[in-house]
């Protein structure tokens, strides 16, 4: 008799779980769904080429996202090794929006890293969305500069 209610106990904790797992599922779902990041990573090299992948890094420089007519909506300084990252609440920024309508502006001038380049001007970059990163609940969207272009009225 007693492994008949032992039974008996373990079917009802099982049915009960089993009810229970949907919603906690759809529970967490909108929960991931907050549970997320927008990070820009990138590289800024000290050159007005962008293509180019031998000139050294842009240590020092000031990163900023602008977004529209130019506001400055996060910003960031390049390491010695010239990379910088960025990162935004998901819940603040449409990523469409993002995508076409923001830009990564170096306006911090080329010759802090090499006296030979311009002293005026900066580069600017559009963004390019990698993909997504799932860490446990935390969902990042992964941008990186698409290339960094020098322009003279920056």
């Amino acid at each position: 008799m007693a492994f008949k209610s032992h039974s008996l106990l373990f079917v009802s904790l099982m049915v009960v779980a089993m009810a229970a797992a949907p919603m906690a599922e759809a529970q967490l779902g909108l929960i991931s769904g907050l549970l997320g990041l927008i990070k820009i990573d990138g590289l800024v090299r000290c050159s007005v080429n962008a293509s180019t992948t031998t000139a050294p890094a842009f240590p020092n420089a000031l990163v900023q996202l602008q977004c529209g007519s130019g506001n400055v909506v996060s910003s960031a300084t390049t390491n010695g090794s010239g990379l910088f990252s960025i990162v935004l609440d998901p819940l603040q920024f449409v990523l469409s929006t993002l995508l076409t309508g923001c830009n990564l502006v170096v306006k911090t001038p080329l010759s802090n890293c090499n006296a030979s380049l311009p002293g005026v001007g900066g580069l600017i970059s559009s963004l390019q969305l990698i993909g997504n990163t799932l860490l446990g609940l935390l969902n990042i969207t992964n941008i990186v500069p698409s290339g960094f272009n020098f322009l003279q009225n920056l």
